[in-house]
């Protein structure tokens, strides 16, 4: 509701005024991005002191104008002081986070390898200690900057300067970035109804306000989801125009627990999959140093979702691969007959995408509260989670190297993180190195055999212990590996400075020599030995499968079948309906290996399921006498 003249606001309305607002946002941010998108600017900002040796403020709109990095509206048009604070706080987010990626580049310039494809040993030690936090960086980020490097060299045939020649100068994203306002600009709070809030906030009337009459107060009330506690302290969102709508990303804070790096009995251990995304289950520490596991673990497994992936991936590949040619068909030549095409093309190409995102995001939320639930469910306080940073897929095959490189498990464990932190769970990542090679019980290198009946076929899902003996699926042998090396190193556990994120990093030989599952003794079952003769039990006749005799046959084909086994008087029946068929309907197949031609022979679509016999033309009345029910 606009408070100035009373009017209610549509949807639509409120959209176009909240996209002025962003217009003139990210243009005053890109005016800025232009004009400090180097080396020497970047620098200044990540040091965090200015010219005279004080210390930058943590807000980048007040660090940018410490610095004297200001920015003006366009000409003619009026904004308050609050609407340049969003826009130098956007693009002082920007420039302090590119100087990582410049530190990384920077890096792997100065130790570019002999072949950029496969470094040695040496060219890898080299290129850890050249890049910020080398020694326990992901071998797929340098990987990714090595790739990028490398088609910067083959566009323009020479080696790029730092990051800010290789990446272009970033597009300033179509957000409000309201926490970087006060109360002059917009206020929350929340509202006399439970689960409501009300926004209020100044928007223009119009696309280039000359005055401050031209920004007015506006209500905005917001429904806010159950996940939101009732007594957290809200604060400003961002504003996103999306489709006619305004979304608001409101951020929350409540009290929660406080997880601990250690002193944890009972973990939860999880192991990625491809089909079987998540594999997960509880184990405990004992007082006397031993591992059991409480019960058998469970699988998060999305089919259906991961099938939509693979189709929506698949129909991107085609509709970019006919945007590519429609785009070399044209040449840059806009009124080209096929230029509509690619138009439309890449509206389509973005719809998908979008759909591909939101699939990704639903599939990681889901996945992350089921980690979660297991977790609390066990009495766990800590997830040791396998660490596949460094996994690249390679080697596997155009099919399976594209499912892998698909996966989402980066978002999975920032959500995680963000679930478990609600209950004082703590989230660990741990090394990825042989948990699914190894023994649980015993560290001995397992058999991978294709199935459990097929112990002599090689394979990679079903594990074998030639030691122990144990054997079990492949990924449930992994999370008892991963819970196992969590717990006994848990000591080794430290916290990154920049993101608050636990990992154990290495694994120390003594302490992986005692990260083995003891084996739960069995309990121990009633003696059945015989000790003397079989006692001698009295037949009895079957009883009856219903008290009541089978209703009288109605004339015609249809009806309901008598009860009790078939009369052994009957003719002989065809040799379809005969085929392995005794008093029941299903029967196992005693000739060579199973063969679904069924359907082909005529006795139904498989040798295991056939029909129920056909009716006999003679109805037999039941025996009332014997009591057995059977047929006379």
């Amino acid at each position: 509701m606009d408070e100035k003249t009373g009017e209610l606001l549509t949807l639509s309305v409120l959209a176009e005024r909240v996209g002025w607002t962003v217009d003139l946002v990210s243009g005053m941010s890109a005016t800025l991005l232009a004009a400090h998108w180097n080396a020497a600017d970047a620098g200044v900002l990540a040091s965090g002191v200015d010219g005279g040796g004080r210390r930058l403020p943590s807000n980048a709109w007040m660090a940018l104008r410490r610095l004297g990095w200001t920015v003006a509206p366009p000409e003619g048009v009026r904004v308050n002081d609050r609407i340049v604070r969003m826009a130098q706080e956007q693009a002082g987010r920007l420039l302090r986070a590119v100087k990582w990626r410049a530190d990384l580049i920077a890096g792997v310039l100065a130790t570019w390898p002999a072949v950029p494809g496969k470094r040695t040993s040496e060219e890898w030690g080299a290129v850890r200690v050249a890049v910020p936090g080398g020694q326990h960086q992901p071998s797929s980020v340098i990987n990714s900057r090595t790739r990028q490097i490398a088609a910067f060299v083959k566009e323009h045939d020479r080696m790029p300067v730092d990051v800010f020649e290789v990446e272009s100068t970033p597009r300033a994203a179509r957000v409000l970035l309201l926490s970087a306002c006060d109360g002059q600009q917009a206020t929350i709070e929340r509202a006399d109804a439970p689960g409501r809030a009300l926004l209020r906030l100044q928007l223009p009337t119009r696309p280039d306000p000359r005055s401050y009459r031209d920004w007015t107060w506006v209500s905005c009330p917001i429904k806010l989801p159950p996940t939101i506690p009732a007594g957290a302290v809200l604060h400003l969102p961002t504003l996103r125009p999306h489709q006619g709508r305004v979304r608001a990303d409101l951020a929350y804070t409540h009290p929660v627990p406080k997880t601990a790096r250690s002193g944890h009995a009972v973990a939860l251990g999880v192991d990625w999959g491809l089909n079987t995304l998540l594999s997960a289950g509880a184990a405990r520490l004992h007082d006397d140093g031993r591992i059991t596991v409480l019960g058998a673990g469970g699988m998060f497994r999305p089919t259906g979702v991961l099938a939509k992936q693979h189709r929506l991936r698949r129909l991107s590949e085609r509709l970019q691969a006919k945007a590519d040619h429609y785009q070399r068909l044209t040449a840059g030549d806009e009124q080209h007959v096929p230029a509509v095409k690619h138009t439309v093309l890449s509206e389509e190409i973005n719809r998908v995408c979008a759909r591909r995102s939101n699939l990704n995001g639903a599939l990681a939320w889901a996945a992350a509260r089921w980690a979660v639930d297991q977790a609390i469910a066990a009495g766990a306080s800590v997830i040791y989670v396998e660490d596949l940073r460094s996994m690249e897929a390679r080697g596997m095959g155009r099919t399976l190297n594209t499912r892998m490189s698909q996966q989402v498990r980066g978002k999975i464990v920032d959500r995680m993180r963000h679930l478990a932190a609600e209950t004082g769970i703590a989230v660990v990542t741990v090394p990825a190195r042989n948990t699914s090679r190894h023994c649980p019980q015993c560290l001995t290198p397992l058999r991978h055999r294709k199935a459990p009946d097929r112990p002599t076929v090689p394979g990679w899902k079903w594990a074998i212990c030639p030691s122990c003996f144990w054997q079990g699926d492949r990924d449930q042998g992994a999370w008892r590996r991963i819970a196992s090396r969590g717990l006994t190193h848990q000591t080794k556990t430290v916290c990154d400075r920049l993101t608050g994120d636990l990992a154990i990093r290495t694994v120390v030989d003594t302490l992986e020599a005692g990260a083995v599952i003891t084996p739960t003794t069995p309990k121990p079952s009633r003696d059945r030995s015989k000790t003397g003769s079989t006692r001698h039990k009295a037949t009895r006749p079957t009883p009856r499968r219903r008290r009541t005799p089978s209703p009288a046959s109605p004339q015609g084909s249809a009806g309901k079948r008598p009860e009790g086994h078939a009369h052994p008087d009957r003719p002989r029946l065809p040799r379809a309906a005969h085929r392995h068929q005794d008093v029941t309907t299903i029967s196992t197949s005693t000739t060579s290996r199973h063969r679904p031609q069924g359907a082909a022979l005529g006795a139904g679509f498989h040798f295991h399921a056939h029909a129920t016999p056909p009716r006999w033309e003679r109805i037999l009345e039941p025996d009332t006498r014997s009591g057995s029910g059977l047929l006379s």
